[in-house]
C-alpha cells in the first residue's frame, strides 16, 4: 500500500510542479519583456516581476528536489511491534474519529487520497511526527490527545 500511496505522492507533485514551472516561465517573460519597462522612476512593474520570477523559480527548484526525493523513497515495512519511525504509516484514533499519517522525508501537510482514506503526509519538522516517532501501537499522546492503533 505504502508504494502506491508513494506514487500517489510523485504523481501529485509533477502536477504542482508542472503548475508553477507554467507560472515562472510567464513570470520570467513578464519581466523580461520591452512592454514592460519602467514608464517613470516610480514604475517597479519589471521589478516586481523580476522578484516574483526568482521566488517562483526557487520554489521550482526546491519542488523538483521534493520530488527526486519522493522518487528514490523505498517504502520501509512497520509491523505492529515496532517503534513508529520515518516510513511508518500510522492510524491514530480520536474519540471515533480514525486519521492516518504518513511520515515522510518531505512534503510535509499534503494531504492523498488512497482507497477512502485520507493520508496526511508528516515531515520531521512537524510536531506531530515528533511526537510519533518512538511510539508503538497502543500508546497515546496527550496533545493531541491520540491513541496510536496502527503501524504500517
Amino acid at each position: 500500500m505504502k508504494s502506491e500511496l508513494i506514487a500517489l505522492v510523485c504523481v501529485e507533485l509533477r502536477s504542482r510542479l508542472e503548475r508553477l514551472a507554467r507560472a515562472a516561465r510567464a513570470a520570467h517573460a513578464a519581466a523580461t519583456d520591452p512592454g514592460s519597462k519602467a514608464e517613470s522612476k516610480y514604475d517597479t512593474r519589471s521589478l516586481e516581476e523580476s522578484y516574483l520570477a526568482t521566488g517562483q523559480a526557487r520554489q521550482v527548484q526546491e519542488l523538483a528536489e521534493t520530488l527526486r526525493i519522493f522518487e528514490n523513497l523505498r517504502p520501509v515495512d512497520f509491523s505492529e511491534s515496532d517503534e513508529i519511525g520515518s516510513g511508518a504509516l500510522v492510524e491514530v484514533e480520536r474519540g471515533a474519529e480514525k486519521m492516518f499519517f504518513l511520515l515522510v522525508p518531505a512534503a510535509g501537510g499534503m494531504e492523498i487520497f488512497s482507497e477512502g482514506k485520507e493520508i496526511t503526509l508528516l515531515s520531521s519538522e512537524s510536531p506531530l511526527y515528533q511526537a510519533l516517532v518512538g511510539k508503538r501501537v497502543g500508546d497515546t499522546l496527550d496533545a493531541p490527545p491520540f491513541w496510536v492503533r496502527g503501524v504500517f
